[in-house]
């Protein structure tokens, strides 16, 4: 077994540690938060922690009313531009908390006035050091290049920030999350028979909206990394407006559309995907009908849209770490990647 499918399967472990060894962080951060009246959220993050950055925007936005920019790095590090941030909440997201450029930002950040937290899974690390305080991941030790267990244990953390800002997430939702994965991961024997239908697929298209846009970005990623399949990502609004030009007789789309806000629009772009003779592969709930899916992988249970990022990506996950196994490719021994990267 990889060690990115042993770090798969530890996620419900991960993220039941995480929540229960920060939520009473979180409560007394919510009283800082109150105190500080925070009039805009800056986060800023590279790679997988960038796509954990994108769920971010989206839950605070939506849950809290404050609006929320993803930091343009350069910004800080080649161009010195000097910033008002006073009243801002600046978050940064590290897996290993050593990206350099993520920690420039971060420093310059608190010169600029702004409120730092870090969200990181290592408690020794240059950015624990540097913020006004950190939330851990309690992860363990990540050992595969592609990030998993990180990455659910980031949105956690940031569903633990969202209570703390707003009043729309609560911490017994939130509690409920790792069952939710451990459930989840008992599609693996699924997608194992799944995945030999791919064993050639060198191109895809990955398709979300709303709160799970940044999955779409993560399981394109994890194709990237593991499978060497060219995968681009798109919101499905976006895709209407171009990117279906691609579409051809089996060319394959992955779709993530659990039932909410999203799925009508998914739905109808399924249908039109199905016309088109498109491979459809649809992540939806064991209830969703989607007469249009080619293949269709059922999440199981029901929850609110707002908490399905985490479900959702599990099964995603799986899929490229098995299919990096049927193509016979190691997907703890990427091409040029190591788990830390740092750029300036």
């Amino acid at each position: 077994m990889s060690l990115m499918m042993e770090e798969i399967l530890e996620q419900p472990q991960a993220l039941e540690r995480t929540f229960k060894a920060e939520r009473d962080h979180a409560r007394e951060f919510q009283k800082l938060a109150a105190k500080r009246n925070f009039r805009l959220i800056v986060i800023v993050a590279r790679g997988t922690s960038d796509n954990a950055a994108l769920f971010g925007r989206y839950l605070f936005e939506l849950t809290t009313g404050i609006p929320v920019s993803l930091a343009a790095s350069s910004v800080h590090t080649l161009y010195h531009a000097p910033l008002n941030l006073s009243q801002t909440l600046v978050v940064g997201i590290s897996q290993s908390g050593e990206g350099t450029d993520i920690n420039l930002v971060l420093k310059a950040a608190r010169r600029q006035g702004a409120y730092t937290v870090g969200i990181t899974n290592e408690a020794h690390s240059t950015m624990a050091r540097l913020v006004d305080e950190v939330f851990l991941v309690r992860a363990r030790k990540q050992r595969s290049v592609a990030a998993t267990k990180t990455y659910t244990g980031q949105l956690l953390l940031l569903y633990l920030l969202a209570s703390a800002l707003g009043s729309h997430i609560t911490l017994g939702e939130v509690s409920e999350l790792s069952d939710r994965v451990a459930e989840t991961l008992k599609l693996a024997p699924e997608i194992r028979e799944l995945v030999e239908r791919y064993r050639y697929m060198r191109q895809c298209v990955v398709v979300a909206r709303g709160i799970n846009y940044a999955n779409a970005f993560e399981l394109a990623l994890k194709l990237m990394e593991t499978c060497y399949v060219v995968a681009e990502r798109f919101s499905s609004a976006d895709f209407l407006h171009g990117p279906i030009a691609l579409i051809e007789r089996g060319f394959p789309v992955l779709l993530l559309m659990p039932p909410g806000k999203t799925f009508h629009g998914l739905l109808k772009l399924t249908e039109r995907l199905h016309a088109l003779r498109a491979e459809t592969l649809v992540f939806s709930s064991s209830k969703a009908r989607v007469p249009g899916a080619t293949r269709l992988i059922r999440v199981p249970g029901s929850l609110p849209e707002i908490y399905t990022p985490i479900p959702y990506i599990v099964p995603g996950q799986l899929f490229a770490a098995l299919l990096a196994e049927v193509k016979g490719l190691d997907p703890d021994k990427p091409r040029e990647l190591h788990i830390v990267t740092r750029t300036i």
